[in-house]
């Protein structure tokens, strides 16, 4: 089990940063070009030297300013995964993933064992002996995948891992991610896909000119975001609960939402729904030949904005924040909708997503 403790300073680049990730939690960090976000991986990983802070993975001290403690990257057991997936152009896949564990210390036999079992975990064990260039995208950051868990690495750093991959090779990736994400290491996700975000994360980082914007869970930011950046990529509906059928979800107050898998694999576990307010109609009562998706919602407030009202009811059986719907001016003032008030939310099923759930 590994827990990650960060803070650093860079004053070069205006960076101040500090934060923790538990073992076994993802931590994804979110925010706009030059807040900060590569300089936090650089430092975890050792590509960069604080001008003063503290880094340590369970326990073990990777950088001690104070204390002059630096740690070589090679020996941080740290495992770095980017977009682009680096391959060593010369080695065929099995001896790019063996490299990881033969840096370890691991003799030949072990690193072929180890790559074999990381190949079959990601799909790829009849590739084996191709070299980088007869791979597709998607099979080659696969293999930097595989790669980067063979090292067995005691916390897992991703950097736009699946930016670029089609849907159903980043399906694929991030079913996987989000197995072995949850293994006993700390993971910190770098991120501008929110799709990534509602799949992988327990808790959400916002970073803005080199310092801490918000941090929590990934639900309390997305439904009230205090940073721009924040506001600018929440807006969602998020309802979570169990499969129940081939194309549907329960939710813990046992409404039943209908809705179409955006995964190849989602499985039949625990789900995510997704959608939009702007998706949402609302009205005093149930309407006849309503969309398969109809929740009677208390409203908890009203939020205009120029031409739209925002309707928020109350938060959800399960503690999560309350759905919201995107209504026109002259349609509020026509419900005449207040605080208390008892209404419908209708969603066409076709405009939800549903998605694995992280946890």
């Amino acid at each position: 089990m590994a827990e990650l403790q960060f803070a650093a300073a860079v004053a070069e680049r205006s960076y101040e940063v500090a934060f923790e990730v538990a073992a076994g939690e993802v931590l994804a960090i979110l925010g706009p070009n030059g807040a900060g976000k590569s300089t936090t991986l650089h430092v975890i990983a050792g590509l960069l030297q604080p001008d003063s802070g503290r880094v340590c993975v369970g326990g073990r001290t990777l950088t001690d300013t104070a204390a002059g403690i630096s740690v070589p990257t090679h020996d941080r057991r740290v495992g770095l995964l980017l977009q682009d997936p680096l391959l060593f152009p010369h080695l065929d896949v099995q001896a790019n993933v063996a490299f990881a564990p033969r840096s370890r210390g691991a003799g030949r036999a072990a690193a072929r064992h180890a790559a074999a079992q990381w190949l079959a975990e990601v799909g790829l064990a009849d590739l084996a002996d191709r070299r980088p260039d007869q791979l597709s995208g998607g099979q080659a950051q696969r293999v930097a995948i595989a790669r980067a868990l063979a090292a067995e690495p005691d916390v897992l750093l991703l950097d736009e891992p699946l930016a670029g991959l089609d849907v159903a090779v980043a399906a694929s990736a991030r079913a996987l991610l989000r197995r072995v994400s949850s293994d006993g290491r700390a993971t910190v996700l770098i991120t501008h896909d929110l799709l990534d975000v509602l799949t992988l994360a327990d808790r959400v980082m916002v970073l803005d000119a080199g310092g801490v914007a918000e941090i929590g869970a990934v639900g309390e930011v997305l439904a009230a975001p205090r940073s721009s950046f924040g506001a600018r990529i929440a807006g969602v509906n998020v309802v979570r609960g169990m499969a129940a059928g081939p194309d549907a979800l329960r939710a813990v107050d046992g409404t039943l939402w209908h809705g179409r898998h955006a995964d190849a694999s989602s499985g039949d576990g625990a789900l995510v729904a997704v959608f939009t307010p702007a998706a949402v109609a609302v009205y005093r009562d149930l309407p006849h030949g309503s969309p398969r998706n109809s929740v009677e919602i208390r409203v908890a407030e009203l939020d205009a904005d120029g031409a739209r009202v925002r309707v928020r009811g109350q938060e959800q059986a399960d503690g999560a924040p309350g759905l919201a719907a995107d209504i026109t001016a002259e349609s509020a003032a026509a419900l005449r909708l207040a605080a208390g008030d008892s209404v419908w939310f209708t969603v066409k099923a076709q405009e939800v997503a549903l998605h694995p759930a992280a946890r």
